[in-house]
């Protein structure tokens, strides 16, 4: 696991004002609204509720019980490789995740999204140590419209946090369809030669993707082959949230 990154201890250098603010206008919970604890940014409740990820498959990380995990892998990645030698999942994508990730992700409450990758830090952390993060990019057509994209938001804090280089190598070649209106099969036919690798500077054997949801993992797939054609030896994945 990586070294903290920062032990000294910070003083306090808020005045009376700032301290006297955050009694009379305490954060809330961005679900209910009620006060919120500063660790979590969430109430006691909702973040009880959080629904953390327990033992998955290492190489696609649906949940599975212990005992139907081997070598760390379920029986269809055993079976059938992935692109991708581990996924790192936070959570699975159930309440509160199903609030706070579409707001982050459509309505620009990028507080959310510094909320999430926060939650992811402690996960990733513990993750086998990759050379670099790639955040998995937007198309240029949807950047423009959606003024931010989220995987970038996401992985950004975590590369600080970890110091690890970030890396815009990955280019989404193709303003693909809406993952979420097709079915498996389309998922993978929709995300055909969608991603390219800039090769003007060489690339790490050891990438991790970062991503919000991983549904189907077509998006991540395409990505990771993409990469592996580029001469990358391995690459992972680290999402916020798992769809089961």
């Amino acid at each position: 696991m990586p070294e903290p990154v920062n032990r000294i201890a910070t003083p306090k250098v808020d005045g009376w004002g700032a301290r006297l603010g955050r009694l009379l206008y305490p954060a809330r919970c961005p679900i209910c609204r009620e006060v919120a604890d500063e660790a979590s940014g969430l109430c006691t409740a909702c973040a009880a509720r959080l629904p953390w990820l327990g033992a998955a498959c290492e190489r696609c990380a649906l949940p599975l019980m212990e005992m139907q995990l081997a070598d760390g892998a379920c029986g269809h990645c055993l079976q059938r490789a992935p692109p991708l030698r581990f996924v790192q999942a936070s959570f699975l994508y159930g309440f509160p995740l199903d609030r706070l990730l579409p707001r982050f992700k459509f309505h620009r409450d990028l507080a959310c999204g510094r909320l999430l990758s926060q939650w992811m830090l402690p996960a990733c952390a513990a993750a086998p140590r990759p050379h670099a993060l790639l955040p998995v990019p937007l198309h240029a057509a949807r950047l423009r419209e959606r003024g931010y994209d989220q995987a970038l938001e996401l992985a950004r804090p975590l590369a600080r946090a970890l110091d690890l280089p970030l890396r815009a190598d990955l280019v989404r070649m193709r303003a693909t369809a809406a993952q979420s209106s097709l079915d498996a099969g389309a998922r993978r036919r929709n995300l055909r030669g969608a991603f390219a690798v800039d090769a003007r500077r060489p690339l790490p054997e050891h990438v991790a993707l970062v991503d919000d949801v991983m549904t189907t993992g077509a998006t991540l797939h395409a990505a990771a082959r993409a990469l592996h054609g580029a001469g990358v030896a391995r690459v992972d994945a680290w999402v916020c949230a798992r769809v089961p």
